[in-house]
């Protein structure tokens, strides 16, 4: 397939818009109050229900279709499915790179929020707690980097699903904004630098965009491109399980991520059905 500027353009769009909204996390804790956890609890598990849906019936499915001419029914079944957990891998081992204690997708964020607001007009300074905002800023940034290729990749394929993965990627990178920001803001009392680092953590995601771009001048018209896909829907469905639906169940009470994860199936499977 070729891509055109417009294509190209847009997925760069969607991937940076996507991983700058590390930044909303901070607005989110500077200038609200209280946050309302339940509304991002739902949205969280909203997120989770759009990736794993089109993962599992939107990517993998067009995948294995594409690689049938070159391994037949069977084949392209097999190899569609070992590029599926070739991704999940990829993220496990990024997960496994980062000790447990300085990973943010194993951080109370909730209770750092709580404790935040609690005292929001006299905030004290803790110079240690340095450390942990760059330490967390640095590990968002390598989990970013993948959801970046993943965006990119979805979004010039079809800007259709690359919208609603942007916005599930987009709405999963403000708590973990929020898990940079408020320990750096501890440790210096400093608004912009603290969003400053925030924003930054995001920018890997428009870098793994470059290198999914990249991937595509050479093998824009290669099976490689379908094994990619493959990885990205083993990449999407991993953030869901590992990150984006733990945390909405730390934020929500009762049913609260589950009516998130079927309102995100039931309107990614609308969507679908209504542009078919």
């Amino acid at each position: 397939m070729a891509y055109t500027f417009d294509n190209i353009f847009f997925a760069f769009l969607v991937t940076i818009l996507a991983g700058t909204a590390t930044g909303i996390g901070s607005a989110v804790a500077y200038f609200a109050k209280r946050t309302n956890f339940r509304f991002l609890s739902i949205g969280l598990g909203f997120s989770g229900g759009v990736m794993l849906f089109v993962s599992f019936t939107e990517i993998l499915p067009e995948v294995q279709q594409s690689l049938v001419p070159l391994y037949g029914q069977s084949g392209s079944a097999w190899t569609a499915t070992a590029f599926f957990f070739v991704g999940i891998v990829i993220m496990l081992i990024i997960d496994r790179l980062i000790p447990e204690y300085e990973n943010p997708h194993e951080l109370p964020i909730k209770s750092v929020i709580e404790s935040y607001q609690a005292d929001y007009d006299s905030v004290p300074i803790h110079p240690r707690l340095m450390r942990m905002g760059l330490v967390s800023a640095a590990a968002i940034a390598i989990h970013n980097f993948p959801e970046g290729i993943a965006t990119f990749l979805s979004s010039i394929e079809s800007p259709r699903l690359g919208v609603a993965i942007g916005i599930a990627i987009a709405i999963h990178n403000i708590p973990e904004g929020i898990a940079v920001s408020v320990p750096i803001y501890y440790a210096t009392g400093n608004k912009r630098k603290a969003f400053g680092f925030s924003f930054l953590s995001g920018v890997s995601e428009p870098v793994g965009a470059l290198c999914a771009f990249l991937l595509l001048q050479f093998f824009a018209t290669s099976p490689l491109l379908g094994l990619a896909f493959a990885a990205v829907a083993g990449i999407m469905v991993y953030i869901s399980l590992d990150e984006l639906l733990p945390t909405a169940r730390e934020y929500g009470s009762g049913h609260d991520v589950l009516y998130g994860i079927m309102g995100g199936m039931a309107v990614m499977a609308l969507s679908l059905l209504l542009m078919n």
